[in-house]
């Protein structure tokens, strides 16, 4: 090891080949569990969206990120997933 190769840091370990604006961004943990009510709403969300006012779980899963609100054709409120909620169902094995 060459202490002036600019491939390794001071302390011995490999400099990463990425530079801070290639990396992608960085994702949000959940700060909590997920219920199965609000699971369950995911999985729903998955297929469609929905009512707005359809499920009580959906104020919770707004606040964590993972459902938006949007308006449908007609202006009515519903409810669809975000990046980030597509992204739990990929964890889980589920979405598309």
């Amino acid at each position: 090891m060459n202490p002036h190769d600019p491939q390794i840091q001071d302390d011995g370990r490999e400099k990463s080949e990425a530079t801070p604006a290639a990396r992608p961004g960085r994702r949000k943990l959940l700060r909590r569990l997920l219920s199965h009510h609000e699971l369950a709403t995911l999985l729903l969300l998955l297929h469609a969206p929905i009512d707005a006012h359809a499920k009580p779980e959906i104020p919770m899963l707004q606040e964590a990120g993972l459902v938006e609100q949007m308006q449908d054709d007609a202006g009515a409120p519903r409810i669809r997933l975000t990046t980030e909620g597509n992204a739990v169902l990929q964890g889980l094995g589920l979405a598309r």
